[in-house]
This record gives structure tokens, C-alpha cells and sequence, in this order.
């Protein structure tokens, strides 16, 4: 039985590489603890006829000698040999493999490979003749390219303008898990969570499967939180931050300073309020969003009957929203916070901000609820023009038989309950959008909720409902 879970498309397209009538090179990349290391050795059972990972801030001597003691104990060697540089240590890559009379694929798994490419290293040209000179040139090699570094591997991988330019045959991009997924792995993990706390789990974690392997079933949410983020200076999620960012990008600074001015923004930002604010724009502003939104997060999603240059950005990451929210700043002195906090405006708040942004990450589901999900349909945000007292809503769904949902995200620990003034607040933004937009469709309200809308006298307003199961 498989324990990899989920990545159904992922394990697909290595199959796809092992059965191809040529050799494959494959990038497989996503953020740190997303699971790309777990999953090639689960999948290939370790069964690799190479197998090497990079070291993270070492020499080119160093990484040589690594890869040196690796050649000696998987070939056998009688004495470790001495490597001076990246094409001496492909080259004798080549001639062991070739005496290897195995029949079938030869799986190559370079781990970490953006921590090879060491200041003044030829490993990116040695890499370039090894595959453009032998691995290429055979149809029995699949050569994995793995690591975290993502703009790394965009810019020396995918974007190459060198021997590696279009050379990359397969890409594997691992993204954080679904509800879905993160509910089949704490079943596996022998959790008996119900969807509520999960979500809230999720709200706190993301998708990161890494991170759920730290929990204990022996204790309470938020014991588990308090445990991982506050019990001491040095809690595993805490310290967690400070790799993070630094592991994925190189001169991290600038990253974190578009992080953080999103998180401060509920609302998400526009590129040009985040010029304004940051003080840089053009390449250097879009390399960084685009990687931002490469490692998921950041997420841009359109503004409704506006352009793309009008886009709005928004943390996507919900470990960063979290981290942020209540870890940075914190003195560590009080080693169950969060079980002291719990019912406080502050969390409340982020809680709903939070459900609303598991709604908008959890876009196929609600349509598929909504059974619109074979209609063709465009999403999107909307912001009111009238400044001194702005309408926004989250979620707008577009659909090609003149139909608008507008969607309201509530997060609520029972059945939400409509009174009397939310009522009329809904009819109110609704009548807002259809003045302000022109749109001739006709407008349905859909309630997002985590148990559903209480109906009563008040309930009229909503057309369509979405619950906390359907996000699952």
C-alpha cells in the first residue's frame, strides 16, 4: 500500500518517464518541507542508481567531497576518488554508470541541487555537458533535479539561456495539500480531528505536510499550537521562520518586506500600492512577486471588469499569516498563549479572515457545490469606487449563463445566524455592485459558512449555500 498521499498527477508523470522511449530530465521543485524528497524516495522505494544531496552553505571543495564519498559507497569503490572540479566529477558519474548492465531506466536524484551551484562553481556547465553530452544522447537515464530554492530553479533550470535552455523534459511542481489531503494524512497519522478542527488547523499550518507530522495525538489543538509555536524561544514552528524564507530565496530581505506588507493589507494590494509602499519597481518588483507566488505565498487574482494591471495581491501562505499575527514580536515568556487567547477579538479576527481565505483557496470545491463547475465561469474580487466608504467582496463568480454569485465567507463555530441589519447589509452590497458595475446578469447571493445559515425570517436573502464539508 502507497503511503505517499495525494499527488496523484505528480506519481503519474514519473511513471509517464519511466515507460518514455528517451531519457528525462525532470524538475521537481516547490517550498521547503512540501514533500518533494518524500515523495521520489517513496515512490522509487530509495531504488535510485545514483542518489546525491546537496549541502547547504559549504565550498565547492566540500560539495566535491560529498559527492565523492557518495560515488565511493553506492558503486563500491575500493578508494574514494579525488575530484577537482564538477566536469571531473560528472565524467566519472558517466563511466560507472555505463558499466552498469541493468536493464531498463536509471534513476539519477540530485536532492538540493541550488546548494551545488557554490559561489564560483562550474556545476551548472558540468550539469549542462552532462546531460546535453551523455544522458541525452541515451534513452535508459531519468535524471531528477531537486530543490527548494525555487528561483534557483527557474533561473538556472527552466530559463536557462545556456546548454539547459528548453532541455528540462518534465516539471513537477508540488503545491501545499487541500483540506482533502490534509484530512487523509492526520487519518493516517491515526488523528480522529473532526472537519472543524482541522480547518483550524489548516487555518494555522496551510498545506505544509511536514508540519503536520509534528503534531501529537496525545494533545489538544491548541495544546499542539502552544507546543509548536510558544513553549519556548526555540519551538519548532517558531524557528521554522528564520529558514524558511532564507532557504527559498537568495538576499531574502526584500521578500519578507512584500510579505509583510501584505499581511498588513486584509484586502490584498495592487502592484502599484505595492511600488508605492516598498519604494522599487519594474524587474526587481516582478521577479519577486512571481516568486513569491511560484512558492505560494502570495496569490494575484483579478479584479472584477478591471484589467490585469490591476490584479490584487494577497498572502496565500497561512503559516506566514499566523506567524505574523501572533508569533513575530512575541516575547516567549507565556508558553500557552494561544490557549489563553483563544476567544479573544484578536483571534476572532483572524479567524474570519482566514476562513475567507480558505474559501478563496478552495475555489473548485465551491463550484462544484454550487454545480457550476461545467459552466464555463471567471473569478474574481471587487472593490466599490466610493473611497470613504468602500464595499469589497472577496469572491465574485461570473458565469457564462448570465448568472453572478457573489459570494460572503463566515467563519462561526454553529449554524451563522442572519438578523435584521446584516440582512439589509447584504441587500445593500449587493444593490452597490449592480449600480456601480452596470452588469445586466442577475445576482445571487451565496453564503459560505463552516455549519451552514440558520434559517429564519432573514434567510430570504440567500440563494445558494456553501459549508465548511463542501471545502473538503
Amino acid at each position: 500500500m502507497s503511503t505517499i498521499i495525494g499527488r496523484e498527477m505528480e506519481m503519474r508523470t514519473l511513471a509517464e518517464c519511466m515507460q518514455s522511449a528517451r531519457s528525462e530530465l525532470v524538475a521537481v521543485y516547490g517550498r521547503r518541507r512540501i514533500g518533494k524528497t518524500f515523495l521520489i524516495k517513496e515512490y522509487f522505494k530509495s531504488s535510485f542508481a545514483f542518489c546525491f544531496v546537496g549541502t547547504r552553505d559549504v565550498s565547492k571543495s566540500v560539495q566535491l567531497c560529498n559527492f565523492a564519498t557518495s560515488l565511493q559507497k553506492q558503486f563500491r569503490l575500493d578508494c574514494k576518488p579525488s575530484l577537482q572540479n564538477w566536469f571531473e566529477a560528472f565524467s566519472l558519474l558517466e563511466s560507472l554508470l555505463e558499466k552498469r548492465k541493468a536493464k531498463g531506466k536509471k534513476v539519477l536524484f540530485i536532492d538540493e541541487m541550488p546548494w551545488m551551484d557554490s559561489v564560483k562553481s562550474d556545476f551548472v556547465p558540468a550539469l549542462e555537458l552532462f546531460w546535453n553530452g551523455w544522458a541525452n544522447m541515451r534513452n535508459d537515464i531519468v535524471l531528477i533535479a531537486c530543490g527548494s530554492a525555487t528561483s534557483w530553479m527557474v533561473d538556472k533550470v527552466f530559463h536557462n539561456k545556456g546548454g539547459l535552455f528548453n532541455r528540462v523534459t518534465r516539471h513537477i511542481y508540488l503545491r501545499p495539500f487541500t483540506l482533502h489531503e490534509v484530512e487523509l494524512l492526520l487519518k493516517s497519522q491515526g488523528f480522529a480531528w473532526d472537519r472543524y478542527q482541522i480547518a483550524q488547523c489548516y487555518m494555522t499550518l496551510g498545506g505544509v505536510p511536514f508540519y503536520y507530522t509534528l503534531l501529537s495525538r496525545g494533545e489538544s489543538l491548541s495544546q499542539n499550537i502552544d507546543r509548536l509555536f510558544f513553549s519556548s524561544p526555540h519551538a519548532p514552528l517558531r524557528v521554522e521562520y528564520e529558514e524558511l524564507y532564507a532557504a527559498l530565496f537568495k538576499n531574502p530581505a526584500r521578500y519578507l518586506a512584500i510579505v509583510k506588507l501584505l499581511v498588513a493589507k486584509r484586502n490584498g494590494m495592487t502592484r502599484n500600492e505595492i511600488m508605492e509602499q516598498c519604494g522599487y519597481g519594474g524587474s526587481m518588483l516582478s521577479k519577486i512577486l512571481s516568486d513569491l507566488e511560484r512558492c505560494d505565498f502570495i496569490f494575484g487574482y483579478a479584479q472584477y471588469g478591471n484589467k490585469s494591471k490591476n490584479t490584487l495581491y494577497r498572502i496565500k501562505d497561512f503559516y506566514t499569516l499566523f506567524y505574523y499575527k501572533f508569533v513575530d514580536g512575541d516575547e516567549g515568556r507565556d508558553g500557552s498563549r494561544w490557549s489563553h487567547i483563544q476567544q479573544s477579538q484578536q483571534v476572532k479576527s483572524w479567524q474570519g479572515y482566514s476562513f475567507e481565505l480558505l474559501g478563496l483557496l478552495h475555489l473548485d470545491e465551491i463550484k462544484n457545490r454550487l454545480h457550476i463547475d461545467v459552466i464555463s465561469n471567471t473569478s474574481s474580487s471587487w472593490r466599490s469606487a466610493d473611497a470613504e466608504s468602500p464595499v469589497q467582496i472577496d469572491l465574485v463568480i461570473e458565469r457564462a449563463d448570465r448568472i453572478i454569485n457573489l459570494c460572503e465567507m463566515k467563519f462561526s463555530s454553529a449554524p451563522y445566524v442572519i438578523d435584521k441589519a446584516y440582512e439589509m447589509h447584504l441587500r445593500n452590497r449587493m444593490a452597490i455592485f449592480r449600480e456601480q458595475t452596470g452588469t445586466r446578469y442577475g445576482t445571487q447571493l451565496t453564503m459560505i459558512t463552516t455549519f451552514g445559515v440558520l434559517p429564519n425570517k432573514h434567510y430570504s436573502v440567500v440563494d445558494s449555500e456553501v459549508t465548511l464539508d463542501d471545502l473538503f
